[in-house]
């Protein structure tokens, strides 16, 4: 699938952005018939025009509540001429936030919701295959306060969700939708500063994931974040500019799971992410088609070497996943565990093999 990071470029200039309020309509029910105008009925029908009122009252109440108690809790990251998003972990001044959005950047400057003025903060560690980092405010500013990350088993299709953060430099905004897709493996470019990662299990959502977004926050209508806002679909007959409602964000399990581990020891212990164990680029066939990936290194007793895999070798399925390109594996890796065993078809000299191999970690 294509993806665009939600990352921004700093502008040279201003930009002017029209404010626009929305309307929200309830319907009511049909009060009955036309022959049947007796009071009884005018009481119903005034019964079900006050309830809808209360129930779009009670749900703005909702967002108003959420927004009052996490948005505290996301900041805006500049990294040299970028700006994206970021989500405090703890109470320490660690926040989570996208590798892509801290870049080969070291140092940076954090605007919280109720700071004055911007905040130092150096990076604790980048996790690009995962497209995470973690980094820490130099100060820790009276009264910030941690967002609470959600249950990712939890999370369904249909949730209202709200995304946090600072979409094109316009710090604290929120946008509203709903989780439109869970279990999505999705690969992000490399070009414009991207990871290339290739990262499974996603949330996605059709709040919009605008540039500037990335790192913030997904948040549910529990006051939980849910995911990371961290790539938008891209069409390209529309020039691949963002394709509007389909967005991305990475599941909190995988946020706990990577931020944990940097703030813990500095850096990632254990990925989680199966690997096969060889560098490999992919190849075309005479019509010029993906036709495979071709291995170009393996690593010494790793998975492929394991298996017999030796350079010049053309992988053309993992498992039951016909395998055509680098993403293709990539993903079909993504949906694995280190440890699994299955079998890799390659092909050798022009004659098609097949070997088992117990995977690796990445």
């Amino acid at each position: 699938m294509d993806t665009s990071r939600a990352r921004l470029r700093r502008l040279p200039a201003s930009v002017a952005v029209p404010v626009c309020s929305l309307l929200l309509a309830t319907g009511c029910s049909d009060a009955g018939s036309g022959t049947d105008r007796g009071s009884g009925s005018a009481q119903e029908g005034d019964t079900a025009q006050a309830a809808a009122p209360r129930a779009a009252s009670e749900l703005q109440a909702d967002y108003e509540r959420v927004i009052k108690d996490v948005l505290p809790s996301v900041v805006q990251i500049q990294a040299g001429d970028s700006l994206g998003s970021g989500v405090v972990y703890d109470g320490k001044g660690h926040v989570v936030t996208n590798a892509h959005v801290v870049g080969d950047t070291r140092s940076f400057r954090v605007t919280t919701a109720r700071a004055e003025g911007a905040l130092t903060a150096k990076l604790v560690s980048s996790y690009p295959e995962q497209d995470l980092a973690v980094i820490k405010l130099d100060k820790v500013p009276e009264g910030m306060k941690a967002a609470r990350l959600g249950d990712s088993a939890k999370v369904a299709v249909g949730q209202i969700v709200l995304a946090m953060g600072s979409p094109l430099g316009l710090s604290s905004s929120v946008t509203q939708g709903i989780v439109s897709a869970t279990g999505r493996t999705v690969t992000e470019g490399s070009s414009g500063g991207g990871t290339g990662a290739t990262i499974a299990n996603m949330v996605q959502t059709s709040a919009a994931i605008n540039p500037g977004n990335s790192g913030g926050a997904l948040v549910n209508l529990d006051g939980r974040v849910i995911g990371i806002p961290t790539l938008a679909a891209t069409d390209p007959g529309l020039g691949d500019s963002a394709a509007p409602g389909i967005g991305f964000a990475i599941p909190a399990s995988m946020v706990k799971t990577v931020a944990g581990q940097i703030v813990k020891d500095g850096k990632v212990t254990d990925s989680g992410r199966a690997a096969l164990g060889i560098t490999a680029r992919t190849v075309v066939d005479d019509s010029y088609r993906p036709a495979g990936v071709a291995v170009v290194e393996v690593s010494d007793g790793g998975a492929a070497d394991d298996a017999g895999l030796r350079p010049g070798d053309v992988v053309v399925r993992l498992g039951d996943t016909d395998i055509s390109t680098i993403t293709s594996l990539s993903e079909a890796l993504a949906s694995m565990r280190p440890g699994d065993r299955t079998k890799v078809t390659y092909t050798r000299d022009g004659d098609e093999r097949t070997a088992e191999v117990t995977l690796g970690e990445q």
